[in-house]
């Protein structure tokens, strides 16, 4: 009997970690859903100031200043807030102060400060 219990907690141990390593890959892959999300997107930089830690946001303006490495300072109608874009995620665009983007990303809120940590970069259609 005691076999059968340690030859049976063995199997349901070892069918644990493979549905755990079986499962891990499809959650690392590249891929998802672009459509209508139910949480709407923050789209002045007047609200990005405002809004909570992670906020998802979706503005419209321009890169008015390189403030070195990956950080800028972006501006709308609506007032100025500082983005940080990796490099990957400008998507090949090339941008002056006058080229009208729209970028994507979240808000970073820290103690001092709201920026914008940046995902996807585009022109402005």
């Amino acid at each position: 009997m005691k076999k059968f219990l340690v030859v049976s907690a063995f199997v349901l141990a070892s069918t644990s970690a493979m549905a755990a390593t079986t499962a891990a890959p499809a959650q690392s892959a590249q891929g998802g859903f672009t459509g209508p999300s139910a949480v709407p997107a923050i789209t002045t930089v007047n609200q990005a100031k405002e809004a909570n830690d992670d906020a998802v946001v979706e503005l419209t303006g321009y890169i008015t200043t390189s403030l070195g490495d990956e950080d800028y300072m972006f501006k709308d109608s609506t007032g100025e807030i500082k983005v940080e874009i990796d490099h990957k995620d400008w998507n090949g665009v090339n941008a002056t102060p006058t080229t009208k983007l729209v970028i994507r990303g979240e808000v970073d809120k820290d103690w001092s400060e709201r920026t914008i940590d940046v995902n996807k970069v585009a022109l402005a259609g």
